[in-house]
C-alpha cells in the first residue's frame, strides 16, 4: 500500500472512530486479528460495541463503488468471529450490496455520512 494510500485510510478510520464515539458506541480495538470458528484469521479495522452488541467494521477508502462480494466476505468473517451486524464503511456501495446487506443486517455507511460528524 502506497504512503498516501496508508495515510488515507488512517484518515478514514480515524474519521470512523471519531463517528462511532459520537454514535455511543465503545471502540474495543482497532485493526484487529481474530481467529473464527473455521481457524481462518479474520480481520477487522474495528471492533466497536454499542450495550452488548459488539460488531465487525470494515473501512475501505476507494474511489469506486463496493459490490456485492466484499459485503459477503465482511458477514462471512463476522459470523465465522462470532460478531453480529457488521459495518461497512466506504464512498458507495452497488445496488446488489444495498440488497445483499437489507437481507442480512449489514450496515453500510457512507464516507459522506461520517465525513459530515467532523
Amino acid at each position: 500500500m502506497s504512503n498516501d494510500a496508508l495515510k488515507s485510510r488512517s484518515g478514514l478510520v480515524d474519521l470512523a472512530v471519531r463517528y462511532f464515539k459520537k454514535e455511543g458506541f465503545k471502540i474495543n480495538s482497532e485493526n484487529v486479528m481474530l481467529e473464527g470458528h473455521s481457524g481462518v484469521l479474520r480481520h477487522f479495522d474495528l471492533i466497536v460495541q454499542k450495550g452488548r452488541l459488539e460488531q465487525g467494521v470494515w473501512v475501505r477508502d476507494w474511489n469506486r463503488t463496493i459490490g456485492v462480494n466484499v459485503i459477503i466476505n465482511l458477514d462471512t468473517a463476522s459470523e465465522d468471529v462470532g460478531l453480529s451486524s457488521p459495518i461497512m464503511i466506504g464512498e458507495k456501495f452497488s445496488d446488489h450490496a444495498k440488497s445483499y446487506s437489507n437481507r442480512r443486517k449489514v450496515i453500510l455507511v457512507t464516507k459522506q455520512k461520517i465525513g459530515s460528524f467532523r
